[in-house]
């Protein structure tokens, strides 16, 4: 790999775990507010987020290259609403896919196809992440606040399974 690939793909991993921090402030802003279920799904999210940090370190060493972990800034930890929540959730996506495109096309100019496939999976995943939060969001402006909305919504994001993508 050239070495500015390297330092790109060093520097995403350094955004997923940092992602994966957010989340995990997140979760604890929410479980501290009574929303179990959310902050569960928060939880998850930031082992998944976590989980692709990896990803990007193995391959990073799959390639014999060395990783260099970046500093991980504090996250936001003051929210107005469990919206605004996810409304952070869909920025730090957009921002995570916007890195992962500019990945993407700095792989093709340096015609490092090994690197394609891994990237690949992750723009798809971004569709998927994009669309799970921005369908939370929906649901959560449909609530406008109301008590047992929320509380529904908080059981059914509680129910999700698994986590690490």
């Amino acid at each position: 790999m050239k070495p500015e690939l390297t330092a790109a793909f060093n520097e995403q991993i350094t955004r997923e775990f940092s992602s994966s921090y957010q989340y995990l402030a997140m979760a604890a802003w929410l479980e501290a507010r009574s929303f179990p279920g959310m902050a569960h799904w928060m939880r998850l999210q930031s082992e998944e987020e976590w989980a692709h940090g990896m990803k990007f370190y193995q391959f990073v060493l799959d390639r014999s290259q060395v990783v260099e972990l970046g500093p991980i800034p504090a996250p936001d930890v003051d929210f107005d609403s469990p919206l605004a929540v996810f409304a952070r959730s869909l920025a730090a996506e957009e921002a995570v896919t916007a890195a992962i495109n500019d990945l993407y096309a700095l792989a093709t100019e340096l015609r490092d196809y090994a690197s394609l496939p891994l990237l690949d999976w992750f723009v798809n995943e971004q569709v998927e992440e994009e669309a799970t939060v921005s369908q939370v969001i929906d649901d959560l402006e449909r609530a406008e606040g109301e008590g047992h909305a929320l509380l529904m919504l908080d059981r059914e994001l509680g129910a999700r399974v698994g986590g690490a993508g």
